[in-house]
């Protein structure tokens, strides 16, 4: 398990030294802006990144709350028609967003829209409807295909021809992920057009209003890294301690020497187990002069091979049944 904790604290400060590195150089180009203010304010790559997520949160949730209204119907009722009420979904939120605001609700919250990066001209140009019909097309109905298609190739056993159609539609989406793979590496470089239908499109982020340059710190993440890396050095230890032997060992390093106690006294008669401290059930030893139940000592040295007797610190050497009359005794007293 070592090297698992060792490779998660090196994944993790890889990321925090990536993060630090691009925002240094976010920093460095919107100070550099600053000098030149003809130019738009560019966004930061976490910001666009963060916007993207805050946009799949509100689909997910807004998903969430339209299936809870038909809880109570029939199982599997929105299941034949879901591609097509997913599609439905997404379409208004476009309409209330991109089509009339510029900007996704992720983008809005981040004081983030989208510019025109096709036009020649130097200040905030808004979207075209072109744009934004084609974005629209791209983002509502790409997904729509994608899952009406893999329904209908899924659940039709068809021709040759339909094998065919199965096939490229396979390969195209392969392609489209390695397209967008590679944007996303060019956006990692560039910090523009962080999905390839706004490389396409031609639709880029801009702030909304002229922005102070971001102080980032990273008190924080590091304190996160710390705890982290502490906690799971802890899950490493604390297994490998035998706490019930270093527990015995402190009481008898704290135990008087020389005086017997009344708990010893009890235990030598037999009259009490040093495990539960009940009268001992087929009462054995050992090897020392304190007595256990034969439960108790037993599902203990299964626990662990090195178990010690709690008063004394004697190691179980042999088990053996006690032979006495106490029991006897006991009982006719009573």
């Amino acid at each position: 398990k070592q090297p698992l904790v060792l490779t998660s604290w090196f994944g993790r400060s890889l990321v925090l030294h990536t993060v630090t590195l691009f925002s240094q150089a976010e920093v460095k180009k919107m100070t550099s802006k600053e000098e030149n203010p003809a130019d738009m304010t560019p966004v930061l790559r976490i910001s666009q990144l963060d916007a993207l997520e805050l946009n799949k949160a509100l689909e997910q949730l807004v998903w969430s709350q339209f299936t809870q209204c038909f809880h109570g119907f029939k199982p599997g009722l929105l299941a034949r028609f879901e591609p097509e009420v997913k599609a439905l979904i997404w379409f208004f939120l476009w309409r209330f967003t991109v089509y009339s605001k510029n900007a996704t609700v992720g983008q809005s919250i981040l004081n983030i829209q989208y510019k025109n990066d096709l036009s020649q001209i130097q200040k905030y140009q808004p979207l075209s409807k072109q744009q934004k019909l084609w974005y629209m097309i791209f983002s509502v109905g790409g997904r729509w295909l994608e899952d009406r298609s893999y329904d209908l190739f899924s659940s039709h056993s068809l021709g040759p021809t339909f094998h065919k159609a199965k096939h490229l539609i396979n390969i195209a989406a392969g392609l489209l992920k390695l397209c967008g793979l590679l944007n996303f590496l060019v956006f990692l470089q560039k910090g523009k057009f962080a999905t390839l239908t706004e490389r396409l499109l031609g639709m880029r982020s801009v702030f909304c209003r002229p922005q102070d340059v971001r102080q980032v710190g990273f008190e924080y993440m590091n304190r996160e890294l710390l705890w982290h890396g502490f906690a799971e050095f802890l899950i490493f230890v604390l297994p490998l301690i035998n706490f019930q032997k270093l527990k015995v060992r402190l009481v008898s390093w704290l135990k008087p020497v020389g005086l017997p106690s009344y708990d010893a006294s009890v235990a030598l008669h037999g009259k009490e187990c040093c495990v539960c401290g009940e009268w001992p059930t087929m009462p054995h030893t050992i090897g020392c002069t304190h007595v256990f139940c034969y439960y108790c000592i037993k599902s203990s040295y299964m626990f662990d091979m090195y178990f010690t007797c709690p008063r004394c610190g004697s190691e179980v050497q042999n088990l053996h049944p006690l032979k006495s009359k106490i029991e006897t005794t006991e009982t006719q007293a009573l």
